[in-house]
């Protein structure tokens, strides 16, 4: 049962994805929660913390999606698999992905330096699978690594921008996939 905070949690999602967080009062919170702006602070202590709430859990969603994909098997599988698990997270949870993407900037002192750190977890993961696929071979030798991860996740962030809110998104990641691997594939050693 959704409790008053997690209506809350999830208004200031939508709005901090449509309007920013900047763009976004506590007047607008407020209004659309249909009370008082001063009754807000029931809830929340400040604006920041919703922000707060909001990018954690666009990081525990990814995070979410990469621990369902097996740890064996072949390995271009998985990242397609990876792929296909980030971009169903931002078709499922649109509004907490723009947030964790883009409005995530915002967040201060250590509240900011942890989720940094949980991005930088989630690149790492990333990264690990194209580094398996070069080392098994299956991927070019002269692959890197760190750049590989990057060009993946940032084609399937961006999909904030233009994917539609519930779309079938595992064709899109297959293809994606597709795009991206046969690049890497190309030079492959066994």
């Amino acid at each position: 049962m959704s409790t008053r905070r997690d209506d809350l949690t999830r208004i200031a999602a939508r709005l901090f994805a449509e309007k920013g967080y900047h763009g976004t009062s506590t007047a607008d919170l407020a209004e659309a929660m249909g009370v008082q702006k001063g009754s807000l602070y029931a809830h929340i202590e400040s604006k920041a913390d919703l922000l707060w709430e909001v990018a954690r859990d666009g990081a525990a969603a990814f995070h979410a999606a990469l621990d369902a994909v097996p740890e064996d098997g072949p390995v271009l599988e998985r990242i397609r698999d990876a792929l296909r698990g980030h971009l169903r997270v931002v078709a499922e949870q649109l509004d907490v992905a723009t947030v964790f993407t883009r409005e995530w900037r915002y967040l201060q002192g250590e509240r900011r330096e942890q989720f940094v750190a949980e991005r930088r977890r989630y690149e790492e993961r990333v990264r690990a699978l194209f580094r398996e696929g070069r080392e098994r071979g299956d991927l070019r030798t002269d692959l890197d690594d760190a750049t590989a991860a990057l060009l993946a996740l940032s084609a399937v962030n961006w999909a904030y921008t233009w994917l539609r809110p519930g779309a079938e998104t595992d064709s899109i990641a297959d293809r994606f996939a597709a795009l991206l691997l046969e690049g890497m594939r190309g030079y492959a050693t066994r």
